[in-house]
């Protein structure tokens, strides 16, 4: 099991108290990208493809711990860019923790030996290190060498320092399902503790984008490498049963955008971690002012073809709370890896893709100019 008992309870106690409140939507994990500087440059990443005063900007410690107050998510992801980049990273981990929420910080590792004397195990505290496959997976995945020999080096004093230590893997559509069986074998071995799996999201910026994977080749995909692992039985996946299920093409379920929203240097963003199609002030300004029906799989074009665990991990948890005894038939038998899939959402009338990003780029960058100029003239008055 990938999810500790601790975090089981927490969460499940958190959801019920959601369920029996009657609250409608409610996150379940905060995304938090308190910057997009990285110091890599994958060429499936649609988050570094900004102008250099944008990646400059950090949501500060105050703001970054304002946003896990006013959410009130029982789970922090913490991604970026790079967050070890962040200077008050430590401070905001540890501000996270004192909360009582689980952490999951992600990183490339590429900075992990370095920094990690700035961070202390703890039950509610996680490294989600980027692995995307074996060695030659990965350096192609994050287009350049030696990564992964770094990554496993990192993994290895992490877990001699006492972290809790999971890997974060995206797979494409170049993917060879005996290959990532392998390569999950081999994690294993290194004593990881969970397996975050997600199939690649096509960011209209990312710089690569033949080998995203559609809906269809999705559902191949995980039955090929799910089918190698006694219906993913053999693995320590952290996300649920439901989850690998429907990625396996046996349930059909609408994304749950809120489930996971994001606090970025542009503030809330609409309607998820994938899409940046608006931003608000405040978490709930985003609640309340979000068309949600705008959005999702056969409401909009660029959804299409998204399966993506920030969308689709909350919709797989309601189920399981609602449903219990189906997730334990997955959980005793695995993930069904032969049959027919179950009739997909038909994409008919999803309304056409609306592209904005430059948009957002020239409001922030107006914003960026603005707030200079209105330091200019006190940094002149000291100075005189």
């Amino acid at each position: 099991m990938g999810i500790p008992f601790l975090q089981q309870a927490y969460v499940g106690a958190y959801l019920l108290k959601q369920r029996l409140t009657g609250v409608k939507r409610y996150p379940l994990v905060l995304m938090l990208e308190p910057l997009f500087r990285c110091n890599l440059a994958c060429n499936g990443c649609g988050k570094i493809d900004y102008p250099d005063p944008i990646l400059n900007q950090r949501v500060s410690l105050e703001d970054s711990l304002a946003a896990v107050d006013e959410c009130g998510a029982p789970v922090v992801s913490i991604a970026g860019g790079e967050p070890l980049l962040h200077k008050d990273m430590p401070e905001i981990v540890k501000g996270i923790i004192a909360r009582k929420k689980f952490v999951y910080l992600c990183t490339n590792a590429l900075l992990l030996e370095k920094k990690i004397d700035d961070y202390e195990p703890s039950p509610f505290f996680v490294w989600s290190i980027h692995l995307d496959g074996d060695k030659e997976m990965h350096d192609h995945s994050v287009s350049q060498e030696g990564v992964y020999d770094r990554c496993v080096s990192a993994i290895k004093l992490a877990k001699s320092r006492g972290f809790r230590v999971n890997i974060n893997c995206t797979l494409f559509n170049d993917a060879e399902p005996a290959r990532v069986a392998a390569f999950f074998d081999t994690v294993k071995t290194m004593g990881v503790d969970g397996i975050t799996v997600s199939p690649g999201y096509a960011y209209e910026r990312a710089p690569d984008q033949q080998h995203f994977l559609n809906r269809e080749k999705t559902k191949h995909l995980f039955r090929d490498i799910l089918r190698r692992g006694h219906g993913g039985k053999d693995w320590a996946f952290s996300q649920s049963g439901l989850f690998l299920d429907f990625l396996a093409g046996n349930r059909s379920y609408h994304c749950t955008p809120w489930g996971n929203p994001t606090r970025t240097v542009f503030g809330w963003q609409r309607p998820c971690y994938l899409l940046g199609e608006g931003y608000a002030k405040t978490y709930t300004e985003l609640m309340n002012s979000t068309d949600w029906d705008k959005y999702g799989v056969g409401n909009y074009e660029k959804c299409a073809d998204c399966m993506v665990h920030s969308g689709f991990e909350a919709s797989a948890v309601n189920e399981t709370v609602a449903h219990p005894l189906r997730a334990l038939s997955v959980a005793l038998r695995g993930v069904r890896t032969e049959g027919a899939f179950v009739p997909d959402i038909k994409l008919d009338n999803a309304r056409p893709a609306d592209y904005m990003f430059s948009k957002h780029v020239e409001i922030k960058l107006s914003e960026i100019k603005n707030k200079k100029a209105a330091k200019a003239p006190v940094a002149e008055a000291v100075d005189g």
